[in-house]
């Protein structure tokens, strides 16, 4: 399934005013988050997902679905549980996501589409299973899993294609087939194929198309770039109110539309290469006009128009540590760009980080392999910071391997191990939890455990206690028994009132087979 254009993770600490009356307890157990914002910055609400369920918070999106809005206490959606959802997008008044079973489901204020104040399942055939949405201003594209698109909504500038005036039951088939992502625009869409070709089609009066012209399209029509083609292979995709982002995986960005012109051509009529290099990731909103980057050194840029002036790439001052963040330097609050996964970030005493060593192409020694990914370091910086490390690169691996394949950890986690290494800084959630301890073992990284634990001592809860105590009995993490005890005390006995006396019976039966399994032992030492 894909997730694209997403923060890996966010800070929770950037929505403390949006979230300032919930509940600290029910705060730590969201995983992922997506702040549903308007055209006018109305505050529509949030999503919250936790391990087991789905939750809507704010006056409007509790309107939506028929729900009484609880400042203290979010919502559960009933129709939503039991699903797990993998992306979240939301155009004006609608919101819709996408589940791991290929399932879409939309909820709206708009009549049109007719959701009866619930989340409504759009999908309308058995057969349909999709792999990633996108929402523009009054309209949606759909990725099934065979590669073929989909649209439902407005057609007002030709954005589903065809001439019919809108379709919010019937699904407009695009006529594209092979495609791997999609994104819209306000009302203009963008698909991009297996082979490395984008089509673009809808609304066009700031060039956004990329076609070299103004004139709308209602049906897909493909983009060429400047000198008829390009060396590298397109990574990804998206769009804003009136321009197109397309970025390669050699680090270049493209762009077309508003304001992604030089500065005495604002806009741009065909792809035009912007001034950012080496670039790993873009995000945008569909309504719009700033466009965000970050690049391998973890830097953050921003172009765009700000109060009615437009302004060049420039990278972002005191260092934004996720696009969420980014966007509190630029609006009034943070914004999401798609479902994120909430973080709790740790931090060691590093004076210095040495970032600019990790992932550096013109400074490496080593590879790190990664499924069909790459990391690249250093083994003397490795070795220096790192125990396990040390042993790793002696001898003969100092010489003969700069190649070293990692199949028992996922891209994210070991980046972000790398990364802490480099930094000191390391971001924790409940979904990397079990990775992060199990590598922390395995290295021997006692830095790294003692984060791990102190996140679960955060979020350990009768709610999450039997997702983590199997970690902490697997690893024999004995300095979370204090935790354990307080939680069982608190938590977990008054729960269970009605049979209070059977578990006193069995805890003292532990007690007592413990106590007669030890004696043998006790008195084989005394003799």
């Amino acid at each position: 399934m894909k997730k694209l254009p997403s923060d890996s993770y966010v800070d929770i600490e950037l929505f403390k005013d949006d979230l300032k009356d919930i509940d600290e307890e029910f705060i730590r157990i969201i995983e992922s988050i997506f702040k549903i914002t308007a055209l006018n910055d109305k505050k529509i609400g949030f999503l919250f997902i936790t391990n087991d369920a789905t939750y809507a918070y704010g006056e409007e999106i509790c309107k939506w679905l028929s729900l009484q809005h609880d400042p203290k206490q979010p919502q559960q959606i009933d129709i939503l549980n039991g699903k797990k959802i993998i992306q979240v997008d939301s155009g004006n008044e609608f919101v819709v996501v996408l589940t791991d079973d290929g399932l879409v489901y939309l909820a709206s204020f708009n009549s049109n589409w007719k959701t009866y104040n619930t989340f409504r399942l759009i999908s309308t055939c058995d057969d349909d299973r999709f792999e990633m949405i996108a929402c523009g201003y009054y309209y949606l594209l759909l990725l099934r899993q065979d590669g073929n698109v989909f649209a439902l909504g407005s057609n007002s500038m030709g954005q589903l294609t065809g001439n019919l005036h809108s379709s919010y039951d019937t699904f407009v088939k695009t006529g594209l087939n092979n495609i791997k992502i999609i994104a819209c625009g306000s009302l203009h869409s963008l698909a991009l194929t297996n082979t490395n070709q984008i089509y673009s089609w809808g609304w066009n009066n700031k060039g956004q198309l990329g076609l070299g012209d103004r004139n709308n399209r209602r049906t897909p029509s493909l983009v060429s770039f400047p000198d008829g083609s390009i060396d590298s292979p397109i990574k990804n995709i998206v769009a804003g109110l009136g321009h197109s982002l397309f970025l390669l995986e050699d680090g270049q960005i493209f762009g077309c539309g508003h304001g992604q012109g030089n500065i005495n051509k604002q806009n741009a009529k065909v792809p035009t290469k912007i001034p950012v290099e080496n670039v790993q990731s873009v995000a945008c909103k569909n309504h719009q006009i700033i466009s965000l980057a970050l690049d391998h050194s973890s830097h953050y840029y921003a172009w765009g128009r700000v109060k009615k002036k437009f302004f060049p790439p420039r990278k972002l001052d005191c260092g934004p540590k996720s696009f969420a963040a980014a966007s509190v330097m630029l609006y009034k609050s943070s914004i999401t760009y798609g479902l994120t996964s909430t973080i709790y970030t740790f931090e060691s005493n590093y004076p210095i980080s040495f970032i600019g060593l990790l992932d550096n192409p013109n400074n490496y020694d080593v590879e790190f392999i990664i499924g069909d990914k790459r990391i690249l370091a250093l083994k003397c910086y490795l070795k220096m910071s790192s125990k396990y490390y040390s042993q790793m690169f002696s001898g003969e691996w100092q010489e003969n391997n700069n190649r070293v394949v990692i199949d028992a950890y996922s891209y994210d986690v070991y980046y972000s191990y790398l990364r802490m290494l480099h930094t000191g800084r390391i971001q924790i959630n409940q979904s990397n939890i079990a990775e992060f301890i199990d590598l922390a073992n395995c290295y021997g990284d006692e830095q790294l455990m003692k984060h791990c634990q102190t996140f679960m001592r955060m979020v350990l809860n009768g709610g999450t206690l039997f997702t983590y105590l199997p970690l902490i009995s697997k690893y024999k993490l004995d300095g979370m028994n204090d935790k354990l005890v307080e939680l069982t005390i608190k938590d977990v006995i008054p729960k269970n009132k009605n049979n209070i006396t059977k578990f006193l019976e069995w805890f003292f039966e532990q007690q007592s087979f413990c106590k007669t399994k030890d004696l043998p032992c006790k008195r084989k030492k005394t003799t």
